[in-house]
């Protein structure tokens, strides 16, 4: 009976943490110890992909999908008409090890409805941690979410023990955020965002000092932005974002596209989801200011304040700054390599160490693994590749886009001639 509980429990709590996006459990470094359960080091029951592109599976549960706040977006709003439960601290405990033994997951995503008040929450999430690390010796990888507007002291003893703490900043703007969760505000996430930042450098020189100094968010802080559920365009989503890289040194932001769950005037009609498409492109403009060099204004700006849905952004901004092109790889930068459109990080570099024993040439590229197909109108290479460079970026564009369909329709009759 307790057992059948506690699933009923499971199947509610885990559908209602499905609409957090931000469960990636990358570059985490702490290590099995006493012979304990669990490496986050060398692993990461929904799937999540790590930045070196692990896939690791979560244990993915709310603790609560009670709340005292209404906020329109939220399907655990406290208006909302839905089958409402919570776990005990001693039963996420079980789940977690009793997961764990079975092989089914290899660490835990934990966030929760507010109970009574932040710090009333936040303590019972604590308490969950340090029972895993510290009666259960679990080492595996967690993901807390931390509760806005919670006390330091809670979010102090939250950064031992959890590997990774994130707090949503739900909206891009407080406008928004005020519209649709009149309760909160932009300052109860900022707040503990600066905290956990400053303290996650503090504990890092401390470690420089002392080596036995405890481990503090090794995998850093991560936040998430609901977009569409607001009238926000990817210029001001983008802002925001790269205010968070470079104010409060996110290791990541995440983007959820609004899934509409209920009717509600303020919202996007019901059957009107945001596309995913532009979600993935938000995520590629996002790993193009982390690691490409590029800034948010190269990407979108006041005359083109949305990122181009047909095309990636690293193409898009190509296409607008064509005077820039053709690039020789065999004499140019690294930087200006990685704005090149299908030459990736590990590409250019390979480009970069290989041109030091000979001239690179087209089938030079292909054997690199780079996507020549879509790079080549903009490489200066020998004739016949000069018509290509004669080409206006709308010809490039329709070239690449008719090459795109070419490929995934061949792709799709593959797979159906093999029924």
């Amino acid at each position: 009976m307790v057992h059948e509980r506690v699933m009923e429990k499971l199947a509610i709590l885990a559908d209602a943490a499905k609409y957090d996006v931000s469960c990636s459990s990358s570059n985490s470094t702490r290590k099995n110890k006493d012979k304990g359960l669990g490496d986050a080091s060398g692993n990461g029951i929904c799937h999540a992909y790590t930045e070196d592109g692990r896939c690791v599976s979560l244990l993915k549960i709310l603790l609560t999908n009670h709340c005292i706040f209404d906020c329109a977006y939220c399907v655990s709003r406290k208006s909302n008409d839905i089958k409402r439960a919570a776990f005990t601290v001693q039963e996420v405990v079980d789940l977690t090890i009793g997961f764990y033994r079975r092989n089914y997951i290899e660490g835990l995503f934990l966030s929760s409805g507010i109970f009574d008040n932040p710090d009333y929450t936040m303590e019972r999430l604590v308490r969950i941690v340090k029972k895993l690390r510290l009666e259960e010796n679990f080492n595996g990888y967690i993901h807390l979410k931390a509760i806005p507007g919670a006390s330091a002291e809670l979010l102090k003893e939250a950064g031992l023990y959890a590997d990774r703490l994130s707090v949503n900043v739900e909206m891009p703007t407080e406008q928004s955020l005020k519209l649709l969760a009149p309760d909160k505000n932009h300052i109860d996430v900022i707040k503990p965002m600066e905290y956990l930042k400053n303290e996650i450098v503090g504990y890092k020189e401390e470690k420089k000092l002392n080596y036995k100094a405890p481990l503090f968010v090794p995998a850093g802080q991560s936040t998430q932005m609901v977009i569409g559920a607001t009238k926000e365009n990817d210029l001001e989503i983008l802002g925001m974002a790269n205010y968070f890289y470079e104010k409060m040194n996110m290791r990541r932001v995440y983007y959820s596209g609004y899934v509409p769950i209920s009717y509600d005037n303020r919202l996007p009609a019901i059957g009107t989801p945001v596309p995913v498409i532009r979600e993935n492109r938000l995520y590629q403009a996002d790993w193009l200011i982390r690691f490409y060099g590029f800034n948010v204004n190269e990407i979108v700006g006041f005359d083109q304040p949305n990122l181009d849905l047909d095309i990636d952004p690293k193409l898009g901004w190509a296409l607008r700054n064509l005077e820039k092109f053709p690039v020789d790889i065999n004499t140019a930068d690294l930087e200006l390599i990685l704005r090149i459109p299908g030459i990736g990080v590990s590409g250019a570099k390979k480009i970069v160490a290989a041109r030091k024993f000979k001239r690179l040439q087209p089938e030079d590229l292909q054997k690199l693994g780079i996507a020549y197909s879509r790079s080549k109108y903009f490489l200066a290479f020998a004739s016949p590749f000069q018509l290509q460079r004669d080409l206006t970026s709308i010809q490039i564009k329709d070239h690449i886009l008719n090459t795109q369909n070419s490929k995934y329709k061949n792709d799709f009759s593959n797979q159906l001639s093999l029924f």
